[in-house]
């Protein structure tokens, strides 16, 4: 029953006034905790009394949408629908500037164009600071013109949809209103006119700058004097006998250059283009044994191949090659039998049981540890303890 419309109410815009707000937020502030308990039973004079408390302006805020105060009260009115001199009271009154807030808001949901242009536009000349929330819960600082100029503008406001205005041209040229007139009209005008007395002082010195220029031209010499200043001597050439030497020997120079470049040239290209076959032939030559080389070849065949007594000798000394060679075998075989005989002996079966115990031990030690750390934060944070 309370959150009914009442009997006597007129339809705005063709519809029950309070389905201007949309039905899941009206719904969320049928449900809100400042609907139940401020809004309850409010007539004309309490809600006044509750326009002036206000402290922000703003629609809903909050995860679970929760309106404000303002949309609240923009509801009540909505459904008690009071006299419109109640309204534009709230407008026209300075000392409460959310009040004419919420004044400016209803007006704009409920008058037709005409009106919301003729009270609200006077209203761009009102800078006071407003307080505003947002959907995340936050606050911010607005202008009162803003404010206005966002109603008259925008198509939403506060999370509720505006309804739709006629454009101000239109009704201009109906003669239905007249033309807007701003308070800075004058401001301008009085921009305009120093604008104007500065550019005619910028224009006199310009033809004072101009006068002056032409004083200084008429004092400055005439250009028949310039035409008979002599010009500056040029440096005697040389005879021609001593340009014909100097170019012949600039020239003996280049030729000289370019053998000298030549002669490099061959002596790198030939140290380069010898082959390792003739670099060895000629240190041969350049050491003269080449034949010595041979004979000395021959001479040791015959020796190792021998004949009497020489042959006798070198059979002997094969036999004593011979029997080192097998000493050092015999020693290098009792090396690796010694070495065998050192290598690490094969484990048991015991070894490898007394190993794997170890190693059993070893886990359940640190499990336990493990476990005790556990234990000990959970102590601390009042988590049961885990079991060993």
């Amino acid at each position: 029953m309370a959150n009914r419309t009442v009997k006597d109410a007129h339809t705005v815009h063709g519809t029950n006034p309070q389905y201007l707000i949309e039905k899941i937020i009206r719904s969320r502030i049928y449900e809100c905790r400042y609907w139940k308990e401020e809004c309850f039973a409010v007539n004309e004079e309490l809600l006044v009394e509750r326009a002036v408390a206000l402290k922000y302006i703003g629609g809903v805020h909050g995860g679970n949408i929760k309106p404000t105060p303002f949309l609240c009260l923009t509801l009540k009115m909505l459904q008690i629908q009071p006299a419109k001199d109640i309204i534009i009271e709230f407008i026209r009154q300075k000392d409460h500037k959310y009040a004419r807030a919420l004044g400016m808001f209803y007006l704009r949901l409920t008058q037709d164009s005409l009106e919301c242009y003729r009270y609200l536009e006077p209203l761009y000349n009102d800078y006071r600071k407003l307080k505003r929330i947002d959907r995340q819960g936050a606050f911010s600082i607005i202008h009162m013109d803003e404010f206005v100029d966002e109603l008259l503008r925008e198509e939403r406001s506060c999370d509720v949809i505006l309804p739709r205005l006629q454009k101000r041209q239109v009704l201009e040229e109906e003669n239905e209103l007249d033309p807007r007139v701003s308070l800075l009209d004058e401001e301008l005008q009085d921009v305009r006119l120093e604008d104007a007395l500065a550019a005619d002082e910028d224009d006199d010195g310009e033809d004072a700058s101009r006068d002056g220029s032409d004083r200084r031209s008429s004092a400055s010499p005439s250009p028949r004097r310039r035409d008979n200043v002599s010009p500056p001597p040029k440096r005697p050439s040389p005879p021609p006998h001593r340009q014909q030497h100097h170019r012949h020997s600039q020239q003996h120079h280049r030729q000289r250059r370019r053998s000298r470049s030549r002669s490099r040239s061959r002596s790198k290209s030939k140290s380069r283009s010898r082959s390792p076959a003739e670099r060895r032939r000629k240190t041969v030559d350049n050491g003269g044994g080449g034949g010595d080389s041979k004979k000395r070849r021959k001479k040791d065949k015959k020796d190792s191949s021998g004949g009497g007594k020489d042959g006798k000798s070198s059979t002997k000394d094969k036999d004593r090659h011979y029997n080192k060679d097998k000493d050092r075998r015999d020693k290098d075989k009792d090396k690796d039998k010694d070495r065998g005989e050192r290598k690490r002996p094969r484990r048991d079966s015991g070894d490898r049981r007394d190993r794997d115990r170890d190693r059993q031990q070893r886990n359940r030690d640190r499990e336990e540890e493990e476990i005790r750390e556990a234990n000990k934060l959970r102590a601390e944070l009042g988590i049961p303890l885990l079991k060993p």
